[in-house]
């Protein structure tokens, strides 16, 4: 279904029957390899846009799915706030591209979403061709946790776009002084969405329940996982100010993966936005390494 917006929504079902939706952008068939979008742990595939416009108009077009996991933008809530976990949505994701055909695709997560791409290295390693792991490492600072674990479904509705702006710009920290009104238009769309002329939350409010259960001094090792990446290249994004990727993991990162590339973007937090041209120029530079144009 193309709802003119540039892009076809895509619906298909989880190994355990809720229907999900992706956004699939550019041309049905190519030669390219397609880019897959994973969001954070709230968001959803509207995130992507800009960026997924980027990648798949114009010269060396290439077919972008951009995921709404369980939960989350239009794909169907879970009875059973328990499945919203990294493993279950792992599965959501590959049953996702399987019903899309794709068999082989280069991956673009942000924060949750790179979770989910390194899990997926783990359990279908041929599936990735090339990694960008957006403001995401083997080691998560407890700060971000802490901030993160403070707001996740507990925002009050807000009345209005412009409250819905100034919930975002104090659920972030201040953490971001180099963002448009544009761009925090399009966040806060992302977080919300009109309905019966109110603004609802795009994401299950339950997803609060599995973060709170959460023992942040008990995180698992994640460097193991990380090590799975290290047959494909690599960019690692971080947001000047995040508080969730610290500057001394994203060093370890390069010292341990061959090869891995850094992008840190200027004026932003947790996580970079990939909406402004100097992100978006370099991500499409470093899939179009992996994978060249004939």
């Amino acid at each position: 279904m193309t709802d003119g917006a540039g892009y076809r929504n895509h619906f298909s079902p989880a190994p355990d029957g809720l229907m999900l939706r992706a956004r699939v952008y550019g041309p049905e068939v190519s030669h390219r390899l397609p880019a897959v979008c994973l969001p954070g742990l709230t968001r959803n595939s509207h995130d992507f846009d800009r960026l997924a416009h980027a990648l798949s108009t114009g010269p060396g077009a290439r077919r972008v799915v951009a995921v709404d996991y369980r939960g989350r933008g239009i794909s169907n809530r879970d009875v059973d706030w328990r499945k919203y976990d990294v493993g279950v949505e792992t599965g959501d994701v590959l049953s996702q591209l399987a019903s899309l055909g794709v068999a082989k695709a280069l991956f673009i997560g942000t924060s949750r979403g790179g979770l989910i791409t390194m899990a997926t290295a783990a359990v279908a390693p041929d599936m990735l061709a090339g990694a960008v792991l957006n403001d995401i490492g083997p080691v998560l600072d407890r700060r971000g946790l802490e901030r993160i674990r403070g707001y996740v479904g507990k925002l009050k509705p807000p009345s209005t776009w412009d409250e819905a702006i100034e919930l975002l710009k104090f659920t972030t920290g201040g953490s971001f002084t180099d963002v448009t009104p544009e761009d925090w238009r399009a966040f806060a769309e992302g977080t919300w969405r009109e309905e019966d002329g109110t603004l609802a939350l795009t994401y299950d409010p339950a997803l609060m329940l599995s973060f709170a259960t959460m023992n942040f001094d008990a995180l698992p090792d994640l460097w193991p996982a990380f090590e799975g990446l290290r047959s494909v290249p690599l960019l690692a994004i971080r947001g000047e100010t995040s508080d969730l990727l610290s500057e001394e993991t994203l060093t370890e990162m390069t010292r341990r993966h061959p090869r891995c590339a850094t992008l840190v973007v200027p004026g932003q937090g947790h996580a970079p936005l990939l909406r402004d041209d100097a992100a978006i120029t370099r991500i499409r530079a470093f899939l179009d390494e992996v994978d060249p144009a004939a």
